[in-house]
């Protein structure tokens, strides 16, 4: 044969054995054991090479279309398809699309010609890139705090909620118990550790609604150019904390993982002592729970310097952490608030008008403060009437069992009715 023979490399192992055969004597019995073949389908191979040389082993259908391959037309005619109308489509979707047209193709052959056509490109899905981030040199500089939704008392009870505080630098923790993910364990929780540590410097959180206000600021926040705050970032605006709100699970990846150590030691420890309510957990966790996890695994900073401040002696925390909401006053000094209705005394000084805005400030523990220009107002509650029971109709409504029906009696309203028509002429009705 003249010309270039392209051949496989298994191809090209064949010709060395056989050669073999031919010049050394090898016998076919071997030749099949060292290329893995039959000793008939080895003999057939042996015979060809005999016949026609290198060309005997090169496959009969190198180079001939697939028996399975799609018509040039039925591909000139889908890729046109596709570039018209699915440009944006991938091979698997348009693939779909072109058999409702009447093309039925396998996906991955689409794909090849896309490819080949140059009309698609590969769309690997990449995750974006993240970088290690140190932990901060000070101890208070950055304190990761989230919510840990779990069965802690055993998948038996309801989920409760531990919330997390961890310092970035130490990995020091403080956890305290609630039935839900609410503002009031957040506080407390922030609360103990400011009593225990100090006030940090920055807090680490997610962006649910207990520290980010989900709603749009209100007139008066626009022109005052302020952003809608929840009670929680009230208070620590107050004691001047910055709230940095993570915007995946892997940022605050310190406190994420800490949540692991609570849910495997945690929760076999509550299962030892027979815990099955929050309460009973906090008061675990406030001696000695989690001082044992910090002799544990906190580690020492790389900086000495503490970045905690120490609270005055002239603030009151419970005055921080509160709820607050604005009234408006009645003509009769009066405000009604969460259903109770509160009259404010007339020796206040100052006094605010009828119609004027007061600040509801309620604490943790339930206690309510009125505040009218920095001023705590003087009030009591008043009682308010109970509402009346509501009567019962004296003719109930008579409740028919299914399948059965009632009729009325003689005596019946409707009945009556019914005869004062029959008795008009024809065309009118009684008055």
């Amino acid at each position: 044969m003249e010309g270039h023979l392209r051949m496989s490399q298994k191809e090209r192992d064949r010709k060395s054995v056989f050669d073999q055969v031919r010049t050394e004597g090898l016998k076919l019995t071997e030749a099949k054991a060292r290329l893995g073949l039959s000793y008939r389908q080895c003999k057939r191979s042996y015979k060809r090479y005999q016949e026609e040389g290198d060309a005997g082993l090169v496959h009969r259908r190198r180079g001939c279309a697939s028996n399975r391959s799609k018509p040039a037309a039925m591909k000139q005619a889908a890729l046109s398809y596709y570039e018209q109308r699915l440009e944006d489509f991938g091979p698997t979707l348009a693939a779909e699309k072109l058999g409702e047209q009447g093309w039925a193709l396998d996906h991955e052959t689409l794909r090849r010609w896309l490819l080949a056509a140059g009309l698609w490109t590969r769309r690997r899905k990449r995750y974006a890139h993240r970088s290690r981030r140190e932990r901060r040199a000070h101890l208070g500089e950055l304190v990761q705090m989230d919510g840990s939704p779990h069965h802690w008392f055993g998948a038996e009870h309801p989920e409760a909620c531990l919330m997390n505080m961890v310092d970035d630098a130490t990995g020091t923790t403080l956890s305290l118990m609630a039935w839900a993910e609410t503002t009031e364990i957040a506080m407390r929780t922030l609360w103990a550790w400011i009593e225990r540590y100090g006030i940090p410097r920055a807090l680490y959180t997610d962006r649910k609604n207990v520290f980010l206000s989900p709603r749009e600021p209100t007139l008066a926040e626009q022109l005052a150019g302020e952003e809608p705050l929840t009670p929680f970032a009230k208070a620590c605006q107050r004691l001047g904390i910055e709230i940095i709100t993570a915007h995946s699970p892997q940022a605050k990846g310190r406190v994420e993982r800490n949540h692991g150590v609570y849910q495997d030691r945690f929760v076999k420890e509550l299962r030892l002592r027979g815990i099955t309510t929050p309460d009973e957990a906090n008061r675990v966790l406030r001696e000695g729970f989690c001082d044992a996890l910090n002799a544990k695994f906190a580690q020492a900073p790389r900086e000495r310097a503490d970045y905690h401040r120490r609270v005055s002696k002239t603030v009151d925390l419970a005055d921080l952490f509160v709820h607050e909401d604005v009234r408006r006053v009645s003509r009769d000094w009066t405000l009604s608030y969460k259903r109770r209705v509160y009259q404010i005394h007339a020796d206040n000084r100052p006094l605010p008008r009828p119609q004027e805005a007061v600040l509801v400030r309620t604490r943790l523990d339930s206690t309510v403060t009125i505040v009218y220009q920095n001023h705590a107002m003087k009030y009591s509650p008043i009682e308010t009437p109970t509402s009346k029971p509501t009567q019962v109709p004296t003719h109930a409504h008579t409740v028919v069992p299914p399948g059965r029906s009632v009729k009325p009696s003689p005596n019946h309203p409707w009945r009556q009715n019914c005869s004062l028509m029959r008795a008009q002429p024809s065309g009118k009705t009684p008055r």
